[in-house]
């Protein structure tokens, strides 16, 4: 595939696309107020009426969207938190359909890497602008990341940070969570990067990402991209809060090393503990368990991203999209 066919911009006098919103009903707080705002909006981009899925605590996703690419859906926006994010790119990955993302939860890593935080009007622009790229997935087990598959500190920060502190002050909660673990011991992990001979270390977590950025905005891992056919492998060694204090100065000046942090490049990577560890894959928790494998799927799905499509940063001109879709959502609501 070339650079043309992997970045575009869908041109305005293209047919709008048939869609489907599947959404998890849980994260909306007014869901029929919620989905007359995003079919209006829609209406008023000339697009045709989308179809409504809700997800379920025995399927967060992935069965609502092979089901509305069965009955003919083109765009699926994904409505909710983490897990059902990562449900629908499961289920888009390797095909043609294409992912809006409607951020609802409190903590969506794609989200925060498409600068989009919790703004519906962002995503509606973005997605009803058709600035399209083709992202490569992780894969782990039967599941699909597109952001970051973690395991150790970063999962059991998630773990113990309460949906309640979430909902009430949004991503610094997790900062609460991450305090309870900085003196955990740390792991003994064999690292085997492709057919490359197993590394050994002790590390308190490692990073499988696609891209790079955290919560807050915060970008742990400058030189990933999310199209170049790599996972970057961060291997974060900390043992003394003084060591995690500098981590974190050194990622808020935003230049230079992060001290304690050791990356890689690879294809397929297989991380195996010493003793069963905490598991994330985009944010949201998988079983605890002693490996982790992870490998790239290179170009395997659409995403809706802010125009220009073509720039490094996923969240080029979230902003103007952000106002720009004010705009589309305050004519909707006066029509």
């Amino acid at each position: 595939m070339d650079g043309a066919e992997q970045k575009r911009t869908v041109t305005g006098g293209d047919r709008p696309p048939r869609s489907a919103v599947v959404v998890n009903p849980t994260k909306v707080t007014d869901l029929d107020g919620f989905r007359a705002t995003v079919d209006e909006a829609l209406a008023a981009a000339g697009w045709p009426a989308p179809t409504w899925y809700e997800t379920s605590a025995e399927d967060p996703g992935r069965g609502q969207t092979e089901q509305a690419v069965a009955a003919g859906a083109e765009l699926v926006f994904a409505c909710g938190g983490d897990g059902t994010v990562m449900a629908c790119v499961t289920a888009l990955a390797g095909t043609d359909v294409e992912l809006a993302v409607l951020p609802q939860g409190t903590g969506n890593l794609l989200a925060a890497n498409l600068g989009l935080s919790n703004d519906l009007a962002a995503g509606l622009q973005v997605a009803v602008e058709r600035g399209r790229r083709r992202l490569d997935v992780g894969v782990v087990d039967d599941q699909c990341f597109a952001v970051m598959a973690g395991m150790g500190f970063d999962a059991q920060m998630l773990a113990d940070t309460s949906e309640t502190t979430k909902a009430r002050i949004g991503w610094p909660a997790y900062v609460v969570g991450a305090a309870k673990h900085l003196r955990d011991r740390p792991m003994r992990l064999s690292i085997r990067i492709d057919d490359r001979p197993p590394m050994r270390r002790r590390a308190r977590t490692v990073l499988v990402a696609n891209v790079g950025r955290l919560q807050g905005g915060v970008r742990l891992l400058t030189d990933a991209e999310p199209d170049d056919g790599w996972l970057d492998v961060a291997v974060l060694t900390p043992n003394r809060v003084r060591h995690w204090l500098a981590m974190g100065w050194a990622l808020v000046r935003r230049r230079g090393s992060v001290p304690r942090m050791e990356v890689h490049r690879a294809r397929k990577v297989v991380i195996t503990s010493n003793r069963a560890q905490p598991r994330q894959l985009d944010g949201d928790l998988i079983a605890p368990g002693r490996t982790l494998t992870a490998e790239i799927r290179p170009e395997s799905l659409w995403l809706c991203v802010p125009r220009p499509a073509g720039d490094p940063d996923l969240a080029h001109d979230a902003d103007a999209a952000a106002r720009r879709g004010e705009k589309l959502v305050g004519e909707a609501r006066r029509e």
